[in-house]
């Protein structure tokens, strides 16, 4: 699955360079405020939740209709997100730059790009539309890749999530040097999620890094089960999109402490 939707990320990626070029993306960085720096908010006291804008999945199918991703983000923010994490794969997950634009315009948080990020142009693009983080899967970067983004990311002034899913990763994402490391529960396999993973990987992480909890967090249950366990932060997608109250679910799943 995950070759699938790369190859697909791929192949849209290269209707957007010829007619955007590098050079291109570079100039507008001039127009974009700098990056904000989400880490402050992330290592104090408390839970501190991303919430994100999503619209459907490969595992779930469509999860809801946001015809204005800002008016959601906006929601988020008023209920004390941290970030905003706006998914901008087009195939599978029905997003796009444009939401992430949309959604920078509105709120003052710190904005998560997610998608499938290989190549160092997705990056550029990213902090061109106004984004302050951008995720980065280890299981997609293998070699030297992994470290090439990160730094070239972070040269930009971006704020790497690096995810993981299993022991191996994880030592990769470490040894990289990643601040901010979330543990998704989702086996990109089977996409069943085991809510165990984040405890069994959690330990391998320095305690000088934030750790997050990705997949599975539907309430302040859960939330206070990861913490637990040693996150500081979570990110919540499906449990948000279809909450008719998403002002006051980020709200009750945010400051949670052990």
């Amino acid at each position: 699955m995950l070759d699938g939707i790369v190859a697909g990320v791929l192949e849209d990626l290269a209707v957007r360079q010829a007619t955007t070029s590098e050079a291109d993306l570079r100039a507008a960085l001039a127009d974009v405020e700098p990056p904000r720096d989400p880490m402050p908010h992330f290592r104090g006291p408390g839970s501190s939740v991303i919430a994100e804008v999503k619209r459907k999945s490969p595992s779930k199918g469509a999860l809801a209709d946001i015809p204005d991703p800002a008016a959601l983000a906006s929601e988020y923010a008023a209920g004390g997100a941290a970030a905003i994490s706006v998914l901008t794969e087009q195939r599978r997950f029905g997003g796009s730059l444009d939401d992430l634009r949309a959604v920078r315009a509105t709120v003052d948080v710190p904005v998560l790009r997610k998608d499938f990020i290989v190549t160092e142009y997705q990056l550029l693009e990213a902090r061109a539309a106004g984004a302050d983080l951008a995720l980065l899967m280890v299981v997609s970067l293998p070699g030297e890749r992994l470290r090439q983004l990160h730094d070239y990311a972070r040269e930009l002034g971006l704020t790497v999530l690096m995810e993981v899913h299993d022991e191996a990763e994880t030592a990769r994402a470490v040894e990289v040097g990643a601040e901010l490391v979330g543990v998704n529960a989702r086996n990109l396999k089977t996409l069943e999620v085991d809510l165990d993973v984040f405890g069994r990987l959690a330990p391998l992480i320095p305690d000088d890094r934030v750790k997050v909890a990705e997949s599975g967090i539907f309430g302040p249950q859960d939330v206070e089960r990861f913490v637990g366990e040693g996150a500081g932060v979570v990110l919540v997608g499906e449990a948000l999109v279809k909450d008719g109250a998403p002002r006051e679910a980020v709200a009750a799943m945010t400051g949670i402490t052990r």
